[in-house]
């Protein structure tokens, strides 16, 4: 097959089971919060509300697409497509299994971290758009905190790409699965990274505790305020989206990805990633919201410390290793 039709037709697969998984994600967590709350959850729509997210896409479908007095139209219709696409097109460079992978790029990291502090522009861009000022103040406290978790993420994320001598996301599931995925980095290295890599995750998808830009108590929706119809759809399904794909970047890092005991494949990054995936919801329906103030002090005052102590301890074991 020409090369580029096959990566063409990976590339749709991929985006499709990311929108099915999304759009049931929504069930699921719905179900999920009404057991932690003792409630039902959806029960109408379908066997069990299995058909939930259908109507829930229907209703959207048929929102009147409302643009403010005095908003800057440009902005405020770009800004949702935009971030959608930013959230899909991180999922690219994650390597599914060892020929499942969108683009097979030597600087995959890079390219992972770059796009994901790009999806804070299209929320700024949306609060500044809307001219309304909770939403411009939802905006400039997602450039706050994307920009101050996105340095403990980028050095979490050096940890194994030091280890591994790559910054290609297949390679380092290959070196794991070399070295044996469960021992591949040292504990007192492996393990912090990748705790730090879950918490940087959380801000960055602005997951509960650390959603202060969506406070809907001070901010009634942050930036999405003057949104209706698929517009606040895109931007709810961008951050499913971004959840999703972080946490298939974890499980490349620091669980192996494909790689598992008796059959590698496909199976152990799905069931990996979805793990990860279901412990974001368990801790953002068990967590209260920190405060902005200590968010920022967790950020700057614990995480990035932690960094780069991390960093530097991996530069000399490889060193002494070596």
């Amino acid at each position: 097959m020409n090369a580029f039709l096959e990566a063409l037709l990976i590339a749709t697969v991929i985006i499709t089971v990311l929108m099915t998984v999304t759009a049931w994600a929504l069930w699921f967590e719905r179900k999920f919060a009404a057991r932690m709350q003792s409630r039902l959850g959806p029960t109408m729509v379908g066997k069990s509300g299995l058909l939930q997210p259908v109507a829930d896409l229907l209703k959207l479908l048929q929102k009147e697409d409302i643009l403010t007095t005095h908003a800057d139209g440009l902005l405020f219709n770009l800004a949702p497509v935009l971030a959608a696409g930013a959230a899909i097109g991180a999922a690219a460079v994650v390597p599914f299994a060892p020929n499942i992978v969108g683009a097979n790029l030597d600087l995959g990291v890079l390219f992972l971290l770059a796009i994901g502090a790009v999806t804070v522009l299209p929320v700024f861009a949306a609060g500044w758009g809307s001219n309304n000022k909770f939403a411009l103040l939802g905006g400039m406290r997602a450039i706050a905190q994307s920009i101050s978790y996105e340095v403990p993420l980028l050095l979490a994320a050096l940890v194994p790409v030091i280890l591994a001598g790559s910054m290609n996301l297949g390679e380092i599931v290959e070196y794991q699965s070399k070295h044996g995925w469960f021992f591949a980095w040292p504990f007192f290295l492996g393990i912090p990274a990748f705790v730090l890599f879950l918490l940087a995750m959380l801000a960055e998808a602005n997951r509960i505790p650390f959603d202060i830009p969506e406070a809907e108590s001070e901010l009634v929706a942050g930036v999405t305020t003057e949104y209706t119809g698929m517009k606040f759809a895109l931007f709810y399904m961008a951050e499913y989206v971004h959840t999703l794909v972080a946490s298939a970047v974890a499980a490349a890092l620091f669980l192996g990805g494909w790689d598992g005991p008796f059959a590698p494949g496909l199976h152990w990054m799905v069931a990996k990633t979805l793990a990860l995936f279901v412990g974001v919801y368990w801790v953002r329906w068990t967590l209260l919201r920190f405060r902005s103030d200590q968010l920022m002090r967790i950020a700057w005052y614990f995480l990035v410390p932690t960094g780069v102590a991390l960093v530097a301890g991996t530069a000399v074991w490889v060193v002494w290793r070596s």
